[in-house]
């Protein structure tokens, strides 16, 4: 990281705690200057740049002022709407693949707009250089490696996540990482290592819907325990569901959770270990977006705080560098030995080829600076969006404003049916997200998810106008 960009991210995070309000004045460019002993060259770098994200503006006479929504103007949805029908948790039998497969296979035209979708866009991504990785990759693999790397994976690819893992605190044997198709394998292997058809689970509400769509594949029953908006998920209602009920597992997201984006405190995952093993609870965490986070440190996972090895940790590179290429990754505790033998009597192994470009260019192509100006893009790309929220949607809605990740949650006036809302905007071209297919009980049905992972022009910006006018359509309905 440059000298300028240092400098941006230490004014960024004082933005984004609140330590600098909206409308309030930084430090001019002289001032900055002889304070942090920079050249005033560095200092406009740095407020070039922060102009950028949008997060700062220039003002004739005033200098650069914090903008108006750069920490968050905008009412977020209350825990309270969230958790106040979970007074008592049940099992819910899921069935929501039909609902989840008809809005997935409605928005597969490429020129409708993303704004559903799961993923960012592939223009982020350093696709070509990928695929150079994966020529010299292939150039240099000995014979062997094709066959031998199919039960262990590849070796550089294991010690370079091992690497990456213990710079956040995540510590763990190599032979507890086992490469996967994916994380969505990964997740898929942990549940079937740890349940039986019919056991209960526990799920965050709302929930990604490929989770329930697991549970609903696996014949499990879903007991869904509230997240917070900006917390993540409820400790009281979870250990009251664990007290009453026979939970036999547990899947979460402790970092940018999808679809809200919340992210638990280092405190809070010490709390939800401590809860982990007085149950003895076999838990899944799924931490596929832990490093596309904004500000100067990355989140510690849930598994850095397991004295147990009761968490499986799920990850994959498909949410920060090549989707198509489904290479993940699980440390599986003391459960490692049965995922990878369960792994071995059904896919044995992902690509050969994928991982190998993958473990060449985490050594040589740059990750770390692609990861800063993916963070630096995303978190721009959701300054923008907000701002368009703020400009065309009625006064009465409120929406998350995550510190990672791609996802803004948008929790609708009541009378707003967002799957009528999908079917409207998917006729003009928008695609969105709705509610219900995140919540095995279908609940959320005057909510919304959006991707801000597309680079914004005139098309998005016009999306939401459309968008603004079609929610404000259910005043007449």
């Amino acid at each position: 990281m440059t000298l300028y960009e240092q400098f941006a991210e230490e004014i960024a995070e004082l933005i984004r705690t609140g330590t600098l309000q909206p409308g309030e004045k930084i430090p001019s460019v002289r001032v900055a200057s002889r304070t942090h002993k920079i050249s005033a060259a560095t200092v406009f770098q740095a407020y070039y740049l922060l102009e950028r994200r949008g997060l700062i503006e220039a003002r004739a006479r005033s200098g650069y002022l914090v903008r108006a929504n750069a920490n968050g103007m905008l009412s977020e949805p209350e825990h309270s709407s969230l958790a106040h029908r979970f007074k008592e948790t049940s099992a819910t039998e899921v069935d929501v693949s039909e609902l989840v497969f008809s809005v997935l296979d409605s928005i597969k035209d490429p020129t409708t707009i993303p704004l559903g979708s799961a993923f960012p866009s592939p223009a982020l991504f350093p696709l070509q250089r990928l695929s150079r990785s994966m020529t010299k990759s292939l150039r240099e693999m000995p014979a062997h490696a094709v066959v031998t790397d199919m039960t262990s994976g590849n070796a550089n690819l294991r010690r370079q996540i091992i690497l990456r893992a213990m710079a956040t605190g995540n510590k763990y044997p190599a032979d507890e990482l086992i490469i996967t198709s994916g994380a969505l394998e990964a997740l898929n292997l942990c549940l079937q290592t740890v349940t039986n058809p019919g056991d209960m689970v526990a799920i965050e509400s709302p929930a990604f819907y490929a989770s329930l769509q697991v549970l609903e594949r696996l014949k499990l029953k879903a007991v869904e325990i509230p997240v917070h908006p900006r917390d993540g998920i409820d400790l009281d209602i979870l250990a009251d569901s664990l007290a009453r009920l026979p939970i036999k597992a547990c899947w979460i997201m402790s970092s940018f959770q999808n679809p809200l984006g919340a992210s638990m405190s280092n405190e809070k995952k010490e709390k939800l270990c401590e809860l982990i093993a007085q149950y003895q609870l076999p838990t899944i965490e799924d931490d596929v977006y832990t490093e596309l986070y904004f500000g100067l440190h990355q989140p510690k996972p849930l598994k850095s705080f397991d004295q147990n090895n009761l968490v499986m940790y799920c990850s994959s590179f498909s949410k920060s560098l090549a989707p198509g290429y489904r290479v993940g990754w699980v440390a599986g505790g003391k459960f490692a030995e049965k995922i990878n033998r369960l792994q071995l009597m059904t896919t044995i192994s992902p690509s050969i080829p994928a991982q190998a470009a993958i473990a060449d260019y985490l050594q040589h192509g740059g990750y770390d600076r692609h990861l800063r100006k993916l963070r630096e893009t995303l978190e721009t790309q959701q300054q923008k969006m907000l701002l368009a929220i703020e400009r065309y949607f009625p006064t009465d809605i409120r929406v998350t404003q995550p510190k990672g990740g791609y996802f803004l949650w948008i929790e609708l006036p009541q009378r707003v049916d967002s799957l009528q809302l999908f079917k409207l905007a998917l006729a003009q071209g928008i695609s969105i997200a709705p509610g219900p297919i995140f919540s095995a009980s279908q609940n959320f049905k005057h909510c919304i998810r959006l991707n801000y992972g597309n680079l914004w022009d005139t098309k998005i910006e016009e999306a939401f106008k459309v968008l603004g006018k079609l929610i404000d359509s259910f005043k007449n309905t």
